[in-house]
């Protein structure tokens, strides 16, 4: 396997492995890989459903994710789609899946399958050098923080989804969410500190209102989107992409009016953060 950086501090695309009949040792150099970069990206990929759910099984289990359409047959794999009659994505906002579970996802794979002509990348960011970034200052600011994340304000009925012509195609409208988690959180693997917290379901932090919390929970939002602590990918027939909740946030770029766009997630299981 070949491995080359996609930006200075976020993001790797490897090479010369299929996925699909990877051998346990590229598994764990695979899984190292995504660990310490936040991002991996495999090109021609041949990857059909089961072969998708197979790999899902080898990192261990599978959340099955309660907001979005599944597909067909295979209730693993979430449906990440835009019709080209539709204005608003899904996850067109920076954000890191699941933080909202009291066991957030470890990561997710996915798998291009229909693509508009342009546009439509997807961007990551890396927590782990958002968090080396801080001054010091704001580093013994957050120490001992923890935050309340929640997903209610944007999947529930009435919620952001829901006022947009996203929110037919959703499930689990009912559903309630929220979770506390250290704002300074240690990788479960590579023991590398990492700012947790993020955009979309990050509410407040515990003991505090959200007015309060926003002042603060603004500036370390904006100090983890520097450029250089970005990385962009380009999607293409084929291509894989297998990130880490923990390391890094995402974001769905929306540029493509009138174009469809289809893409296959498995969410991987992760385990329970420690500040």
């Amino acid at each position: 396997m070949q491995l080359t950086p996609m930006a200075p501090k976020c993001g790797v695309e490897i090479s010369g492995v299929s996925l699909a009949d990877c051998t346990d040792a590229q598994m764990d150099d695979i899984r190292r890989a995504i660990y310490e970069h936040g991002v991996a990206v495999f090109r021609d990929q041949e990857f059909t459903p089961e072969n998708h759910i197979a790999f899902g099984k080898r990192w261990g289990g599978m959340d099955i994710n309660n907001y979005f359409p599944q597909q067909g047959d295979y209730d693993e794999i979430s449906v990440v789609k835009k019709e080209p009659t539709q204005n608003t994505n899904i996850g067109g906002a920076w954000h890191t899946d699941h933080s909202y579970d009291q066991i957030p996802a470890m990561g997710s794979v996915l798998v291009a399958r229909e693509l508009p002509p342009t546009g439509g990348d997807t961007m990551w960011a890396h927590m782990g050098a958002a968090y080396d970034a801080l001054s010091d200052d704001l580093k013994a600011k957050i120490e001992n923080l923890e935050a309340f994340h929640t997903a209610d304000h944007v999947y529930k009925e009435g919620g952001l989804y829901a006022q947009t012509d996203m929110g037919e195609h959703l499930r689990g409208q009912d559903l309630k969410t929220g979770a506390v988690h250290p704002v300074v959180i240690r990788h479960p693997q590579t023991g590398r500190k990492l700012l947790y917290v993020n955009t979309a379901f990050t509410i407040n932090f515990v003991g505090q209102t959200r007015d309060e919390s926003l002042p603060l929970l603004t500036e370390l939002c904006n100090a983890a989107l520097t450029e250089d602590n970005q990385c962009r990918l380009q999607w293409k027939p084929g291509t894989v992409a297998i990130w880490d909740n923990r390391t890094s946030w995402h974001n769905a770029m929306n540029d493509y009016a009138g174009h469809r766009r289809e893409m296959h997630r498995i969410t991987l299981s992760g385990e329970a953060l420690a500040a």
